[in-house]
């Protein structure tokens, strides 16, 4: 392993709350909710905000699987801790990076108040293959959501008419990228979390035959990420620190 391989650990111990921003049911689950299962355990609040409710991903009219989508993501946020996910309807699919979605998702930061705010890469290529159209819209609303929500001078019907004052995050952490440059280290426990979160997709997986059983992909590539920390198990991640 080279020193460019190398992660640098998350300093995580003022982190109190964590905002996850992503387009579907199912996408913090690919590895990313072992973190959040880290941070739950240590007392770490957790928020999902969902910005569709995935209803075009499945083998059945849309009225019906968004509903069963929204139905498994509240199973696997109960598996890693997390109580209040959010999901908002824009419709899946065609997702476009709109003032009103950044607007809506700046709104929800100022409303929790993260310390730091996790999203997904906005690159066409990643690490798996080609990006899909809606995960780079989420990354890069979300990119721009966090900056918003710090001004004072963007969207500021937000904090005269709804009462919520701007927020600036310390931290905005991306995964799925193909150049992480700090890392969460996870326990077994927290491995097990990740593959049960995504294993509560069970109707949405259903109607993937060629997707393979999450026990035989996430546990090898939280293991295979540890080592770049030091550690047996790790979610890397690309964290900005955005201020001291």
């Amino acid at each position: 392993m080279t020193e460019t391989d190398r992660l640098e650990p998350l300093p995580d111990d003022n982190v109190r709350r964590v905002l996850c921003v992503v387009a579907h049911p199912d996408d913090m689950e690919y590895g990313t909710s072992a973190a959040v299962a880290h941070w739950t355990r240590k007392g770490v609040e957790v928020a999902y905000l969902l910005l569709t409710s995935g209803e075009a991903g499945m083998q059945r009219p849309p009225s019906e699987a968004g509903p069963l989508r929204a139905d498994e993501q509240r199973a696997a946020c109960e598996v890693v801790g997390v109580r209040d996910l959010t999901i908002l309807d824009y419709p899946d699919g065609v997702l476009e990076p709109t003032l009103e979605l950044r607007r809506d998702i700046a709104r929800v930061i100022r409303r929790f108040k993260p310390d730091a705010v996790v999203t997904v890469s906005w690159d066409i290529e990643v690490p798996w293959g080609l990006n899909q159209a809606d995960h780079r819209v989420a990354g890069l609303a979300t990119v721009d959501a966090v900056a918003a929500a710090g001004n004072a001078w963007i969207f500021p019907e937000v904090a005269e008419d709804e009462g919520l004052p701007p927020w600036g995050a310390t931290w905005l952490l991306v995964s799925g990228t193909a150049q992480p440059t700090h890392a969460v280290e996870v326990t077994d426990e927290d491995v097990a979390a990740s593959v049960a979160s995504l294993e509560s997709h069970r109707a949405y997986l259903a109607d993937l035959p060629d997707h393979p059983a999450p026990a035989d992909f996430i546990p090898d590539m939280l293991h295979s990420a540890g080592p770049r920390l030091g550690a047996a198990a790790a979610v890397p991640l690309r964290a900005h620190r955005l201020r001291n």
